[in-house]
């Protein structure tokens, strides 16, 4: 890839960036262009596809170029955790950098997963995860285990983890209690049985997986194991419409959210990680509105 000349075509000038692979369906752009261009930022936000291997290299390119930062998607997340030179101690905690800070030629990492889970549960479901028992299902890694160390981080009244590998969630909970957070956490099996009656005893119900994203998926939990009293998020969005959980939770009752809060509030930590001001949340959130609906 010519970088310079990518950094160049655009106007205005191309300065951030979100990568991936694949990296095509990102909503990043329509949601962060509204967003410089109403603070009269002169820079532009574009999609690279960066392949497996290859971050470490590609920061420093983007650095060489003069960008200003950039977001890391699935499959760079833990590889980025590397490929910084300061890291953020909360991305430490967390495992994995997916918030890039160019400054003065030093990549500083950060994670905006645990952060903008906190602020959307708060906005979205009204409620403090303090308060809260939560059930992760997908814990074992990337942004569920992000999701579960912030939980208990912030002190979550009780964490249950799922995951369909069982091991890789009580490696979790392993580092969870090396942490020295007053959680209480439970790893248990991927079962229905095991599920119906955990559901009894949760509050926040949180899909760290990427079951729902598409049409004929399997189910994620017995439909009829959702209450009322159940907040449920989902991290997955669909373009199409709501998700088969989320389906299931509102004929239910439950509150519910989707991934697009949370892409929504990591978007808005990036951007004040970038320029150190406050984002411009509702310009976001319309220029994620306006993407969904073209």
């Amino acid at each position: 890839m010519n970088w310079n000349a990518v950094a160049g075509r655009y106007t205005p000038p191309a300065r951030l960036a979100v990568i991936g692979d694949p990296i095509g369906h990102s909503r990043s752009p329509q949601m962060h262009n509204p967003a410089l261009q109403a603070c009269g930022i002169d820079a532009q936000y574009i999609r690279v596809q960066v392949p497996v291997g290859s971050v470490a290299q590609a920061f420093r390119q983007f650095a060489d170029c003069g960008f200003l930062g950039v977001n890391i998607t699935i499959p760079h997340k833990f590889e980025a955790l590397d490929a910084v030179d300061v890291l953020d101690p909360l991305a430490r905690q967390l495992g994995a950098v997916n918030t890039l800070a160019i400054r003065d030629g030093k990549l500083h990492g950060y994670n905006s997963d645990g952060p903008g889970f906190l602020r959307s549960v708060k906005e979205a479901l009204g409620a403090d995860i303090q308060d809260l028992r939560v059930l992760i299902i997908g814990a074992g890694g990337g942004a569920g285990r992000a999701v579960a160390v912030q939980s208990a981080l912030s002190g979550c009244r009780q964490l249950t983890l799922v995951n369909r590998s069982q091991a890789k969630a009580e490696a979790v909970a392993a580092e969870i209690f090396q942490l020295g957070t007053k959680a209480e956490t439970a790893v248990l099996p991927w079962q229905n049985d095991v599920l119906r009656t955990a559901m009894t005893k949760t509050d926040l119900i949180v899909n760290a997986t990427s079951l729902g994203m598409k049409p004929g998926d399997d189910k994620l939990m017995p439909a009829d194991a959702l209450l009322s009293s159940h907040l449920v998020f989902d991290m997955v969005y669909r373009a199409d419409g709501e998700t088969p959980l989320l389906a299931d939770a509102r004929r239910a009752g439950a509150r519910t959210v989707d991934g697009l809060s949370l892409l929504l509030h990591q978007g808005a930590i990036s951007f004040e990680h970038w320029f150190g001001r406050p984002a411009p949340l509702e310009v976001m959130r319309q220029g994620l509105q306006n993407a969904g609906k073209a």
